[in-house]
């Protein structure tokens, strides 16, 4: 009987281990995915039903919000807030060196710095662009599209003179900024830009670069000097990148040539865009005039006119990513860095630094 009685209350010692497992189990597990289907009919059916459900619930929030949105006008009421979506631009890491509208500080440092005489127009900025020792196919048909792009630049076969020699040499002919088109396996792939007398030297990786013969329905540019458009160079570093590529182009553009040059700034990328533009008036609609009536009596239907800008791309297009800033002029052995771009920076994607 005392050993029966053992062997029961083991038996039900394990029942109740047993019933324990199964509810961490039913506790734990994992919420019902199309992925943990085995079978690939059943799987892309459950799939497209899930996808068709959301789809639906989007259209009726959205349907919601507009109605919410169009009694607040009728009723006068004050307009629903309006949701701002999370990106990685809006969540970035605080960064402390983000220039603000009343730093005098950085002000001042702009009268002051090397872009200073060429910003407030007391010079001219004349370019000289040359290439690497070993040039590609590709490189002169971008270094040809290049003197198009920025007013007073000219190109000098590189042969085989060293970069400092070039320095020197256009330092003596009084031009303000050196553009060297870097190649690798017959492709550009990085831009050097130094700053005469005194620097700064600026290295970018160039990648994505795309001819004007290769963009579908480009235009040719005229020869007027374009408009320039630099947006979110917001930090220190960016600031001070923008104005090196601000004082490659003249500060009086003309406005009847209706050429923009642009530089984005997106998360770190500098994307290089180069159009013309033109106003246009379109026809949307005609409203009934108060003033003018018809000789049926009825008042007359005037065409309601609305301005368009329509934009025509001239190319090229292409990425620039900073790899280094250097003080002075070009010097790989002894100068010194403002800025380099090392691999234990890319730790988090919400980090930036221009």
């Amino acid at each position: 009987m005392a050993m029966g009685g053992k062997r029961k209350r083991n038996q039900d010692s394990d029942g109740e281990e047993d019933s324990s497992k199964r509810k961490i189990k039913t506790e734990t597990k994992e919420p019902f995915r199309p992925s943990m289907i085995k079978n690939k009919e059943k799987r892309s059916e459950v799939h497209a039903k899930l996808k068709h459900q959301k789809k639906l619930e989007k259209r009726a929030k959205s349907k919601a919000r507009d109605a919410a949105v169009k009694r607040a006008i009728e009723l006068g009421e004050e307009l629903p807030e309006k949701k701002v979506p999370r990106t990685i631009e809006n969540t970035r890491e605080v960064d402390e060196t983000v220039c603000k509208p009343d730093d005098e500080e950085l002000f001042a440092g702009n009268d002051a710095d090397e872009f200073s005489s060429i910003l407030n127009r007391q010079n001219n900025p004349k370019i000289l662009i040359t290439t690497c020792r070993f040039n590609s196919t590709r490189a002169p048909a971008f270094i040809s599209e290049l003197l198009q792009i920025i007013p007073n630049a000219h190109y000098f076969k590189r042969g085989t003179y060293e970069l400092k020699k070039i320095v020197e040499y256009a330092n003596k002919k009084d031009f303000t900024s050196i553009v060297v088109v870097h190649t690798n396996r017959r492709e550009p792939n990085a831009l050097l830009i130094i700053g005469l007398p005194d620097g700064p030297t600026a290295h970018f990786k160039l990648t994505n670069l795309v001819l004007r013969k290769d963009i579908k329905n480009h235009g040719t540019p005229t020869s007027h000097r374009p408009e320039l458009v630099l947006n979110n160079f917001t930090t220190r570093l960016g600031h001070r990148v923008g104005r090196m590529i601000q004082s490659l182009f003249p500060q009086d553009p003309e406005f009847k040539g209706r050429r923009v040059v642009t530089f984005h700034n997106q998360r770190d990328f500098v994307f290089f865009r180069h159009h013309r533009y033109i106003f246009e008036k379109k026809e949307i609609k005609k409203i009934e005039s108060k003033g003018k009536k018809d000789e049926d009596g009825e008042s007359e239907k005037v065409p309601d006119h609305k301005t368009i800008a329509r934009l025509q791309e001239c190319g090229p297009r292409f990425t620039l990513k900073l790899v280094s800033l250097q003080h002075g002029t070009f010097d790989t052995k002894g100068g010194e860095y403002e800025w380099v771009h090392k691999p234990e920076m890319d730790t988090s994607r919400r980090r930036f630094f221009l």
